[in-house]
């Protein structure tokens, strides 16, 4: 007779749920882990991963283009995106497969269904095979996100895509409008442009890439646009009228209304938490504008309760979730735990170029009434990028004036998103703008950019 009693229930198998159930099952509890699609969640198989695999074919068709720049010498050169959306498949599905390989190592028991919340301590699983009654002391709702669809612009899978049909795309875009210039729209953008289609960009807000460092944003914009992308920002699709393998787009800026017409749309405007069937209003979880409020140890406010990941609210990011999962199983099992802190996590977009950031833009930092040092220093200073090929960037550092303290790094260019690990570590360990100064980065690498940001911020730069 298979178990039906745990210390902690997971709903939600994705780089949060499964964490968690793994780290808790460590720690020798009882672990069930829930899951109604897929393991490995979005990110595994409809996120993170699949776009990475997409994203890496489409720079390796650009750098074959570019073959003549460094003594090369390709022709004829094609992709079959077919083939490129195989690729990116087998990649997802080889992870997720081993999600299941490591909850079963770890002795976690997985029940494939759909969960609900009936009381406190209680969980009610329907699979294909009927009703399952669980009961747990602790229970982590771990539930994602999912595309948010705005009335009229929801995806139909042929004219309109949300990322699930970007990323198994039925035909080749040729004239293609991308809503959203988040990470996710940028993504996408940045991928079927570099294959061809001729892309617009609309962005509701002032500039791309909103959440990012406004030189950043300007910078990014520049490098778009030299790759012939349209950006639009302060600009609304306010309908999408379908017809016939065309969709006329009604595009207001500035109060005025144009029409445009497109092959494709891809909608890419934020996600909504998978709070739905849970049963959370019943049980006394208080839910704002689709996602579980927490407190920063991801308690519910209902006792053995919890709630990680994109659920919980921003940052909507993967290692963040995953993170949380492993704070929230130690917390159960009697350990001490650190409260995540937002500003310490950092966030990459996987566009050409890349971009990655970890804590406050200048414009917070002054806004939170700190007295700044910024400093910057552009890759075309760098021995290494420029050897790469990859003249254009830029590492950027902002300290509090006071202290010294490393309030924030913002970065655009080549393997950035590699790049900002050091700074994340460097405020993790609360670094200064000494210790960083004082530290030998390797040469040549693009590592020794960060360096001399830093250097500039207090009028040090060497090589710029």
């Amino acid at each position: 007779m298979a178990a039906t009693s745990f210390d902690l229930i997971v709903i939600g198998a994705g780089p949060g749920g499964y964490v968690a159930a793994i780290r808790g099952a460590q720690l020798g509890l009882s672990v069930a882990v829930i899951e109604r699609e897929h393991l490995g969640g979005i990110c595994l198989n409809w996120g993170c991963i699949p776009t990475k695999a997409m994203l890496r074919s489409s720079e390796v068709f650009h750098l074959m283009h570019r073959a003549k720049e460094f003594g090369l010498s390709a022709g004829n050169i094609d992709y079959d995106l077919d083939a490129v959306v195989k690729r990116s498949r087998g990649v997802a599905g080889q992870l997720a497969g081993g999600v299941g390989h490591l909850l079963k190592k770890n002795k976690v028991t997985v029940i494939m269904g759909e969960a609900s919340v009936p009381a406190k301590g209680k969980v009610t699983v329907k699979t294909d095979k009927g009703v399952q009654d669980l009961t747990a002391k602790n229970i982590i709702l771990a539930t994602g996100a999912r595309a948010r669809e705005l009335p009229g612009l929801e995806g139909d899978g042929d004219l309109v895509w949300t990322y699930k049909t970007a990323l198994t795309p039925p035909r080749m875009p040729k004239k293609l409008l991308v809503i959203g210039s988040g990470a996710i729209g940028i993504e996408f953008a940045s991928f079927y442009n570099t294959l061809g289609a001729d892309t617009t960009v609309v962005e509701v807000m002032d500039r791309v890439l909103p959440v990012e460092d406004a030189e950043i944003s300007a910078f990014a914009k520049k490098q778009f646009e030299k790759q012939g992308m349209k950006i639009r920002e302060k600009t609304m699709v306010k309908q999408l009228d379908r017809g016939k393998g065309k969709v006329v787009a009604h595009i207001e800026n500035g109060g005025k209304v144009t029409t445009e017409e497109f092959d494709t749309v891809i909608s890419a405007v934020g996600i909504v938490g998978n709070v739905e069937g849970l049963g959370l209003e019943k049980l006394g979880v208080k839910i704002d504008r689709t996602h579980v409020v927490t407190d920063e140890f991801c308690r519910t406010g209902v006792e053995g309760v919890f709630a990680i990941g994109d659920i919980a609210g921003a940052p909507w990011l993967a290692h963040k979730a995953s993170h949380e999962g492993v704070m929230v199983a130690e917390m159960i099992a009697g350990k001490k735990v650190h409260a995540i802190k937002p500003e310490t996590i950092a966030g990459c977009t996987y566009c050409h170029p890349q971009v990655a950031s970890v804590g406050y833009s200048e414009a917070k930092a002054k806004e939170l009434g700190y007295d700044i040092k910024v400093g910057r220093f552009p890759f075309i200073g760098n021995g290494k990028a420029i050897a790469l090929g990859e003249p254009e960037g830029m590492v950027k550092t902002v300290f509090d004036a006071k202290t010294g303290e490393l309030l924030g790094a913002h970065m655009i260019g080549a393997e950035v998103t590699e790049l900002i690990q050091g700074y994340v570590v460097g405020r993790k360990l609360e670094t200064t703008e000494e210790d960083l100064m004082e530290t030998v980065f390797p040469h040549p690498t693009l590592s020794e950019m960060m360096h001399e940001s830093v250097l500039d911020a207090y009028g040090r730069a060497i090589h710029f």
